[in-house]
């Protein structure tokens, strides 16, 4: 492992964001305080309590999942496409990196940068709520598999996209609204049993289920279970990756 190049492009993508803090940095943690401000007082006052905590509470984690889940995914595609679009990609794929390296240091970046937004909006939401965290171990470990996975998921649509409408596509149309139906606002277990069954099939829902257990220990699925999906959407996208690497799919002419 060449900690060098994995440093320099690590550093690159860093100061990037940097660059642009309004975009990157401000721009999420406002739409997400909106979020506590219009959920919490409007939706608030009607739901009490949800499974014994407190609704503002109670959509915390789902709101810290929301952000993470778009922060990485966007992060990660455009570090990659950007290069791809301007061309100086070909500069990284000639320089003596492997395909590793190149991928952990735009990997590693989009990641921290989504888990630095995520402690942001943890400490915002004090300022709405008051909420605990009953396991900050299994928080920590929830927040950086999910932010390396989905950082994973934007760097293989970065490479996939050959526009900006592409680039797009999947985070609006796809993750967006299986994070708003797969329980950042609700516990499934307030849906009819047929709409229980059919939201299980969202792979999100085990995502926010298993953040939510490390805050309050509630859960709508088995927090074993949340951590086994997350463990093996991160294998499908390190398979996804190699691929990419091994076929030079949209890296080589």
């Amino acid at each position: 492992m060449n900690l060098q190049s994995v440093k320099t492009l690590y550093l690159a993508e860093m100061a990037r964001s940097l660059r642009t803090m309004l975009q990157s940095i401000v721009s999420p943690v406002i739409s997400t305080s909106l979020y506590f401000v219009v959920f919490g007082a409007a939706i608030g006052t009607r739901i009490s309590e949800v499974n014994g905590v407190s609704y503002g509470a109670f959509i915390v984690p789902g709101l810290i999942m929301l952000m993470l889940l778009t922060q990485s995914v966007s992060n990660a595609s455009f570090g990659i496409f950007f290069p791809r679009f301007s061309g100086s990609i070909y500069e990284i794929l000639s320089a003596p990196m492997s395909y590793v390296e190149v991928m952990v240091g735009y990997v590693g970046a989009a990641a921290t940068k989504s888990l630095i937004l995520g402690a942001i909006v943890l400490v915002t939401a004090r300022l709405f709520v008051p909420y605990s965290i009953d396991h900050p171990l299994m928080m920590g470990v929830f927040l950086v598999l999910t932010a390396v996975t989905f950082s994973l998921l934007g760097f293989i649509i970065g490479i996939w996209a050959d526009g900006f409408e592409k680039l797009q596509l999947v985070p609006l149309l796809v993750i967006t609204p299986l994070t708003f139906l797969g329980g950042t606002f609700y516990s499934i277990d307030m849906l009819p049993r047929f709409w229980q069954l059919v939201t299980l099939a969202n792979p999100v829902v085990y995502l926010v289920s298993g953040f939510r257990w490390s805050f309050y220990g509630i859960s709508d699925v088995s927090p074993l279970v949340s951590l086994g999906m997350i463990l093996l959407f991160l294998a499908a996208a390190l398979a996804v990756v190699g691929w990419i690497f091994k076929s030079g799919y949209r890296l080589k002419p």
